[in-house]
Protein backbone atom coordinates (compact mmCIF):
# COMPACT_ATOMS: atom_id res chain seq x y z
CA UNK A 1 0.00 0.00 0.00
CA UNK A 2 0.99 3.69 -0.53
CA UNK A 3 2.72 5.44 2.44
CA UNK A 4 2.51 9.03 3.38
CA UNK A 5 5.85 9.44 3.88
CA UNK A 6 8.89 12.32 3.16
CA UNK A 7 10.49 11.59 -0.12
CA UNK A 8 13.62 11.23 1.47
CA UNK A 9 12.52 8.76 3.99
CA UNK A 10 10.87 6.66 0.95
CA UNK A 11 14.62 6.49 -0.72
CA UNK A 12 16.27 5.27 2.53
CA UNK A 13 12.88 2.74 2.84
CA UNK A 14 13.91 1.59 -1.04
CA UNK A 15 17.67 1.52 -0.42
CA UNK A 16 16.86 -0.69 2.78
CA UNK A 17 14.85 -2.72 0.90
CA UNK A 18 11.81 -2.09 3.19
CA UNK A 19 10.48 -0.66 -0.71
CA UNK A 20 10.46 -1.41 -4.05
CA UNK A 21 9.90 1.47 -6.01
CA UNK A 22 9.42 5.68 -6.09
CA UNK A 23 7.36 7.50 -8.40
CA UNK A 24 7.05 10.74 -8.79
CA UNK A 25 5.09 11.61 -11.89
CA UNK A 26 3.81 14.87 -13.22
CA UNK A 27 0.39 14.73 -12.13
CA UNK A 28 -0.44 18.33 -13.15
CA UNK A 29 1.06 20.75 -16.33
CA UNK A 30 1.43 23.58 -13.89
CA UNK A 31 3.32 21.60 -11.19
CA UNK A 32 6.85 20.54 -11.68
CA UNK A 33 9.29 19.03 -8.97
CA UNK A 34 12.18 21.03 -7.54
CA UNK A 35 15.24 19.43 -8.39
CA UNK A 36 16.86 19.79 -4.51
CA UNK A 37 14.69 17.67 -3.55
CA UNK A 38 15.74 14.37 -5.21
CA UNK A 39 19.45 14.94 -4.10
CA UNK A 40 20.29 13.46 -0.83
CA UNK A 41 17.93 10.78 -2.03
CA UNK A 42 19.88 10.11 -5.34
CA UNK A 43 23.15 9.79 -3.59
CA UNK A 44 21.49 6.90 -0.76
CA UNK A 45 20.15 5.07 -3.54
CA UNK A 46 23.42 4.51 -5.60
CA UNK A 47 25.04 4.01 -2.64
CA UNK A 48 23.11 1.31 -1.98
CA UNK A 49 22.65 0.04 -5.16
CA UNK A 50 20.01 1.41 -6.72
CA UNK A 51 19.52 3.20 -9.33
CA UNK A 52 17.39 7.37 -10.34
CA UNK A 53 16.78 7.96 -12.62
CA UNK A 54 13.78 10.80 -15.20
CA UNK A 55 10.81 8.78 -16.57
CA UNK A 56 12.78 7.80 -19.54
CA UNK A 57 15.50 6.45 -17.33
CA UNK A 58 18.27 8.61 -17.68
CA UNK A 59 20.27 9.78 -14.63
CA UNK A 60 18.93 13.16 -13.32
CA UNK A 61 20.89 16.19 -14.23
CA UNK A 62 21.46 18.07 -11.39
CA UNK A 63 23.31 20.96 -13.46
CA UNK A 64 20.32 21.56 -15.66
CA UNK A 65 18.17 23.88 -13.44
CA UNK A 66 15.55 24.39 -10.17
CA UNK A 67 13.02 21.99 -11.51
CA UNK A 68 13.20 18.64 -12.80
CA UNK A 69 11.31 20.45 -16.46
CA UNK A 70 14.43 19.16 -17.86
CA UNK A 71 14.73 16.06 -16.57
CA UNK A 72 11.60 14.63 -18.08
CA UNK A 73 9.39 15.73 -15.55
CA UNK A 74 9.45 13.00 -13.26
CA UNK A 75 11.22 10.99 -10.69
CA UNK A 76 11.91 6.73 -10.68
CA UNK A 77 13.85 5.25 -8.18
CA UNK A 78 14.20 1.51 -7.55
CA UNK A 79 16.62 -1.24 -7.12
CA UNK A 80 18.98 -2.12 -9.96
CA UNK A 81 17.11 -5.41 -10.42
CA UNK A 82 14.02 -3.95 -11.22
CA UNK A 83 15.16 -0.32 -12.64
CA UNK A 84 14.43 -1.09 -16.61
CA UNK A 85 11.42 -3.06 -16.16
CA UNK A 86 9.35 -0.62 -13.78
CA UNK A 87 11.17 1.96 -17.28
CA UNK A 88 9.37 -0.11 -19.50
CA UNK A 89 6.29 -0.20 -17.38
CA UNK A 90 5.92 3.84 -16.62
CA UNK A 91 6.66 4.16 -20.63
CA UNK A 92 3.87 1.59 -21.58
CA UNK A 93 1.68 3.90 -18.86
CA UNK A 94 2.28 7.32 -20.54
CA UNK A 95 2.33 6.33 -23.88
CA UNK A 96 -1.31 4.73 -23.67
CA UNK A 97 -2.21 7.85 -21.38
CA UNK A 98 -1.40 9.37 -24.30
CA UNK A 99 -3.19 8.12 -27.07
Amino acid sequence: PSVRIDSQCKYAAIARGDADILLRLPTSSTYVEKIWDHGAGNIIMHEAGGRVGDINGNPLDFSAGRTLSANGGGVIAANAKIFDAVISAVQATLAQKNK
